[in-house]
């Protein structure tokens, strides 16, 4: 044999171990990111069943008011509250990840003109979803607003090690709650900055803060240095993630039987139940540390466990992974359908006073519990078919606009 056919075959032979090798970083990075994807796949469906609750049931009760909510409006109010925090960490984290296949200007590119996109649709299509009228009498700054604003402060630390981002999480967080206490006197943008509020920047024109920038920014840049973990190997990386969700799930607890941590403190009710709604019952707007302590903790822990079923990951996770692959286009596609098919629902019982805002009926028909539940579930299993196929579009021009959804 010659040395020349001898190196040939030695080459061929060498071939299907380059391969198996070249495959294991592919395989761990599609088990991470269906995980990732079956997370953010689960909360976009409690997201739905929030919004159903908004346009089909209304605002007819506060939810949260321990003084005249029920139990199963409470908690159907209360699951949705890992909607927001995980969805904006996850953010991050992707974004992190998204940067170690790409350099820092592209990373920084990518996080930019996402950002302004997200800002763009909320205060366009998102807008005229939740408010119908052209005139833009009153805005709503909600979570797509901040999620955007966060990315674009992202942007130019992106370069940085992930540690030092998490320094500037902190320091935002701080910022945050200092700020709060001055933002009565500090005017609009300190209003837009750190707290849930409401100004007039033109006569007749109302803006409503409901998400402000800094604590939401604070969680996206905490996601992006937990995105460092994610390239561990998986036993670590499990392991990391789940003793850091039982870290922040026990801290909760901890700060909450302190009454520290959320402007409302525990107090406990006449009954066990009323106990643990009063328990659970933190502050969103903006989100207190024991808000995002109580949602981020079981959420990774959740993300730990569909992680360490690696190659193996259930038909649910599947589905859910479906949803988690195209966010942005599942957010804006449930968003008009539940709000355009509620209207004329509202507009049938209750004539034109159906449209006035709060405490009007909003465009609720105001429907009893039961139903929400039931268009919750149609929306949920409609919507899959659309973001399956929207998926594979989006796979199959990884380089198009397709990828920002």
């Amino acid at each position: 044999m010659s040395v020349q056919q001898h190196s040939s075959r030695a080459a061929s032979s060498d071939e299907p171990a380059r391969a198996r090798i070249s495959a294991v970083p592919t395989a761990a990075a599609s088990e991470r990111s269906l995980a990732i994807d079956a997370l953010r796949g689960l909360v976009i469906a409690l997201m739905i069943l929030d919004h159903t609750r908004d346009f089909f049931f209304g605002m007819q009760i506060r939810p949260t008011d321990l003084t005249v909510t029920t139990p199963v409006l409470f908690f159907t109010r209360w699951v949705t509250h890992f909607c927001a925090p995980v969805f904006v960490f996850l953010a991050g984290a992707s974004a992190y990840l998204y940067s170690t296949k790409h350099s820092a200007r592209e990373t920084a590119r990518f996080l930019v003109t996402r950002g302004a996109l997200l800002v763009v649709l909320e205060l366009t299509i998102v807008r005229f979803c939740w408010i119908p009228e052209p005139f833009y009498r009153m805005t709503l700054l909600q979570v797509i607003w901040a999620t955007g604003c966060s990315m674009l402060l992202l942007a130019a630390v992106a370069c940085i090690r992930p540690v030092f981002v998490l320094t500037l999480a902190a320091a935002l967080w701080l910022a945050h709650t200092w700020l709060q206490q001055v933002g009565a006197q500090g005017g609009w943008l300190i209003q837009l900055l750190t707290q849930r509020s409401s100004f007039h920047p033109l006569p007749n024109r109302l803006v409503m803060v409901t998400y402000p920038i800094l604590p939401w920014c604070a969680v996206m840049f905490a996601g992006y240095a937990f995105g460092s973990w994610l390239t561990l190997p998986r036993t670590t990386r499990t392991r990391h993630t789940f003793w850091l969700g039982a870290a922040l799930s026990g801290s909760f607890i901890a700060l909450r039987l302190l009454s520290f941590g959320d402007p409302q403190p525990f107090v406990a009710q006449a009954t066990w139940v009323g106990s643990v709604m009063g328990f659970l019952n933190c502050e969103k707007y903006p989100p207190s540390l024991d808000y995002l302590l109580m949602t981020l903790g079981p959420a990774l822990c959740l993300l730990a466990l569909w992680d360490h079923r690696g190659g193996t990951p259930s038909r649910v996770q599947r589905v859910l992974a479906v949803y988690g692959g195209v966010p942005l286009f599942c957010y804006v596609v449930h968003l008009a359908v539940l709000r355009f098919t509620a209207l004329p629902i509202a507009f049938a019982r209750f004539g034109a006073s159906a449209f006035m805002p709060p405490p009007g009926h909003a465009g609720s028909p105001e429907l009893p519990l039961w139903v929400t539940y039931a268009v919750w579930l149609s929306a949920v299993l409609c919507l899959y078919p659309a973001a399956r196929w929207f998926l594979r579009k989006k796979r199959s021009r990884p380089q198009s606009m397709l990828r920002y959804f």
